[in-house]
């Protein structure tokens, strides 16, 4: 015998009251007892410190370096001392966006070289004075999309410095090409 829709819907319905009643009821705290409950568990110090965080933050800042100087010789520096980038050239528009891409790339790879670098006292000290190179280089892509030739070289030496800053620092940086696949992500 058929039911009537009528029935079925007011059915669903109640059913679905209660699974959210009963799920919301959760422990039986109040609310002020479970962000208390929270409160603590985030005062309470976690097996991890931040040594061990920054345990292999020399490790972690060559991979970066080099990834950054990787993608900045490959896709910026070489097109750019092969003429790529000039008005006429061909493929100007792929090697331009190229650069952009890598031009981004680099930043963050570079902002998270710095990051690591404060695991480690050396690092740190020696990534401190370039801090401002890093952050100049946000705009660095525009103007390579604009066809600006000194932004490359900004690229060049900045990523010179960081290496020589490494290598000072006991953590010399070797260019790895990163992928297309990890060119295109950013990461």
């Amino acid at each position: 015998m058929p039911v009537p829709i009528r029935r079925l819907c007011v059915a669903l319905t109640l059913c679905c009251a209660l699974v959210a009643g009963t799920t919301a009821c959760g422990s039986g705290k109040s609310s002020a007892q479970q962000s208390s409950d929270v409160a603590t568990k985030a005062a309470a110090p976690s097996p991890s410190t931040s040594a061990q965080k920054q345990k292999f933050a020399k490790t972690r800042f060559v991979l970066n370096a080099g990834l950054a100087a990787g993608a900045t010789y490959e896709w910026i520096v070489k097109p750019w001392k092969a003429g790529k980038f000039k008005k006429g050239a061909h493929g100007r528009k792929t090697s331009l966006v190229k650069a952009g891409l890598a031009g981004v790339f680099t930043y963050n790879r570079l902002k998270a070289a710095q990051k690591n670098a404060q695991g480690d006292p050396t690092l740190a000290r020696a990534l401190a004075p370039l801090s401002a190179g890093i952050a100049a280089l946000k705009s660095l892509p525009a103007k390579l999309r604009n066809g600006d030739q000194n932004a490359a070289a900004s690229f060049d030496d900045v990523i010179n410095k960081v290496k020589d800053a490494g290598k000072q620092a006991g953590a010399p940086v070797k260019d790895q090409v990163p992928s297309t696949s990890q060119l295109t992500k950013g990461q």
